[in-house]
């Protein structure tokens, strides 16, 4: 009986809804549910180093660089002398023959190959044009106290080893020493910044960095080119920085020897700062010229689990902070450097209150920050992040700030905590951390600063233009122009989407802090990411990371039509809506009865799985005056032109020809109700909610020839047989 009843009813839908189907698809649809639903997503399996949940696997391994660094400032030349002490552990089951560094300052060495891939209208990247012997010199490059033959190529170094260091654990020490001439401009990552009360110098990409060896790619050795950003080992870091004695160092980390290079007054403030719940001057503008500029300070730190360290030195700082409370009751401190050009309660005073909010706010939701200090440097940076310091545009003010801030100090959780390949998957840090300072935007200060929502259609075109790469595409791969719409805003985008409209926050919420608890202080790919969303919120994904992060698809919803069940809207309406592009995405529409009663309904991404249009019912009462589909504007849909259904004015149907055959009707032997109805001079035959015109051959009998039913009326018009695939079934009029 099971498979009676099943059979009957597929003949009787498909028969109907085949003619449905072809009666709506009047125009080129780009859409593929085959694409966009395809199964396999993952072109890999899980295996012991990484799991198919998204976890890292059981046996799982990254390696370890620990540092010990000194710096010697020289102001007058705008040198960097240094030295290294690299202790590189190799947890890896390989035996290395050989080791790779990142020597980041060749970028800006006259023959680099960044400087050959500057357009000739320039570029964000590089030196802009300076003038200079750039790059990194090296000398006296010990291996386990024994010189040893390095190659240099543009950004990177290979170092020869005289035995192979052991696999699961060997270590080997490397030491050198090196010097740099400081760009101006570093990129907009680092330089100089010359003020009323000495130069500001933001230090970074400054010493021998190790390159990531790992279980997906081996040694990672994409040159530095100056849009992807750095992929680094996890380790332990000793500082000295010697300066001129009238200035004051901020540094990642802990200062170690405030005793030695704070004056008396100094201390006290840091001191009052480290309990304080409000700002704290430690080193204000009266204070600046009352320093020695005679000889030097050596300052020292230490920062432990970091993946690098940065620095900022300059007599012109004034330096205030305040305490940030952590979660678990740890403390942390946050801490502003500025020139008095900066100074101002619209612009730099608030620098530290915006840092002790955004480290408070992210540790709250997401992963506890790990620093002890979180440094806001003014610099000529537009904006640059380094693990516990960010170097922010000195002339920043108000909004723009705390844009500045938040956005910088979010790098701390992507890429610092969770710590991607920056250079392969920009949208991994810039995009995830995108994500978060909306979330935080509305956080501080009662949304004081809270981004304005946008509307999405008209972002369309900028967000899914045919130009644009995908943003899965490598930032060395991409237009430069379109750098701030894959990294930044378009993932942004879709995170907060996936948040908002498919997930729902608390499912979203749960997923991401998995990702960042997996993953923090490890290497995350872009599928432990994938995996880890879809595993914990236990949806398949797979659509979305198609039509968002892999794919450059288009988005266009477009309600096509509404249909009154039995011609009569008192009866409900059939509204019939199609995807026309390649994106699938949940639907949203807003339903508006001529009364001016509105109605919110929603449809689940399933409606395409299978489907290019889909139909559904509504349960009206009165006529439809409005439909529109994404009615607040929040999906990238590319045409606006078919969102909205109006309506031309019903009016009731005369009774026509076949008014005596027009009723619902039921039958005993299958548990299917039609209701029979005419639309202008045709009979129709509707059956879970779809429809099919028939013919009428004469005498009560009507067919539909392509799919081999016959229905024959009785003469009382009170019932009719249905013969179709060599079965008959009787159905009453109810």
């Amino acid at each position: 009986m099971k498979n009676f009843f099943s059979k009957a009813i597929t003949v009787v839908a498909l028969c109907i809804g085949f003619s449905s189907i072809q009666a709506q698809e009047t125009k080129e649809n780009k859409y593929s549910y085959v694409d966009a639903f395809a199964p396999n997503f993952y072109t890999k399996n899980g295996n012991e180093f990484r799991s198919a949940s998204g976890k890292p696997g059981p046996k799982y391994w990254q390696n370890k660089a620990d540092y010990k660094l000194t710096a010697n400032l020289n102001e007058a030349a705008k040198t960097i002398n240094g030295s290294v002490e690299l202790t590189y552990t190799n947890n890896s089951p390989d035996d290395m023959e050989f080791i790779w560094m990142y020597l980041d300052q060749n970028l800006f060495a006259k023959d680099s190959r960044g400087n050959a891939v500057v357009p000739v209208s320039g570029s964000r990247n590089g030196a802009k044009g300076e003038e200079f012997d750039g790059g990194h010199k090296i000398s006296n490059l010990n291996v386990d106290g024994k010189s040893a033959k390095y190659e240099i190529t543009d950004t990177r170094m290979k170092i020869m080893l005289d035995k192979p260091l052991k696999a699961n654990g060997g270590k080997v020490k490397v030491e050198m020493n090196f010097s740099f001439i400081s760009p101006e401009y570093g990129s907009d990552r680092m330089g100089y910044l010359p003020t009323k009360n000495g130069t500001i110098y933001t230090i970074a990409q400054w010493y021998p960095k190790m390159a990531v060896y790992d279980d997906v790619r081996g040694w990672n050795i994409q040159p530095y080119l100056g849009a992807g950003e750095f992929y680094c080992e996890y380790g332990d870091f000793e500082l000295a920085i010697t300066v001129p004695s009238n200035h004051f160092v901020v540094c990642s980390g802990e200062i170690t020897n405030a005793s030695q290079v704070m004056s008396s007054s100094e201390q006290s403030n840091w001191a009052k700062a480290k309990e304080s719940e409000k700002t704290v001057m430690v080193r204000s503008s009266e204070d600046l010229g009352k320093l020695s500029a005679n000889g030097t300070k050596t300052w020292k730190f230490k920062m432990t689990n970091s993946r690098d360290v940065a620095w900022a030195s300059s007599a012109a700082f004034i330096i205030d902070a305040a305490r940030i409370n952590l979660p678990s009751g740890k403390k942390a401190m946050a801490v502003s450097a500025y020139p008095v050009e900066s100074e101002g309660q619209k612009a730099w005073s608030r620098s530290t209150e915006y840092t002790k909010a955004s480290i408070e706010g992210y540790s709250k939701r997401w992963f506890e920050y790990p620093y002890p200090a979180a440094i806001n440097v003014a610099g000529n940076e537009g904006g640059m992040e380094y693990p516990g310091i960010v170097f922010c545009k000195y002339t920043s003010k108000g909004s723009s700030l705390w844009g500045v801030t938040d956005h910088e100090f979010g790098h701390a959780w992507f890429p610092m905590i969770v710590g991607s390949n920056e250079r392969q998957f920009a949208w991994m840090d810039e995009g995830f951390n995108t994500f978060i300072n909306g979330v935080s935007a509305e956080d501080f200060n009662a949304g004081e600063y809270k981004d304005r929502k946008f509307n999405m259609h008209r972002m369309a075109e900028m967000m899914t233009s045919p130009s644009l790469e995908p943003v899965y595409t490598a930032p060395d791969g991409l237009k430069e122009r379109n750098l701030g719409t894959l990294a930044y805003m378009k993932p942004g985008t879709a995170l907060d989407l996936l948040r908002n409209e498919v997930l729902g926050k608390e499912r979203f919420d749960n997923a991401f802090r998995t990702y960042v608890e997996r993953w923090a202080f490890k290497h995350p790919t872009p599928d432990d990411f994938f995996r880890t969303m879809e595993n914990v919120s236990g949806e398949d994904l797979g659509w979305f990371w198609r039509g968002w992060i892999i794919n450059n698809w288009r988005l266009d919803q477009a309600v096509t039509g509404v249909k009154y069940n039995k011609n009569n809207p008192k009866n409900g309406a059939i509204i019939s809506i199609e995807n026309l592009e390649k994106m699938a995405m949940p639907v949203t529409l807003e339903i508006e009865t001529v009364s001016g009663k509105k109605e919110i309904v929603k449809l689940p991404v399933e409606v395409w799985q299978r489907n290019t249009s889909w139909s559904f019912n509504y349960n009206s009462t009165e006529e439809i005056k409005k439909i529109t589909i994404d009615p607040e504007n929040l999906l990238p849909d590319s045409n606006d032109d078919n969102n909205v259904w109006k309506t031309e004015g019903y009016e009731a149907p005369k009774p026509g020809k076949y008014a005596a055959y027009v009723g619902d009707y039921s039958s005993k032997q299958v548990p299917v109700k039609v209701s029979v109805y005419e639309e202008g001079d045709q009979l129709i035959m509707a059956a879970n909610g779809d429809e099919l015109a028939v013919e009428d051959k004469g005498n009560g009998t009507f067919t539909e020839a392509s799919q081999g039913m016959e229905i024959k009326f009785s003469d009382d018009k009170k019932s009719f047989k249905l013969n179709v695939a060599g079965q008959s079934f009787d159905f009453t009029r109810e």
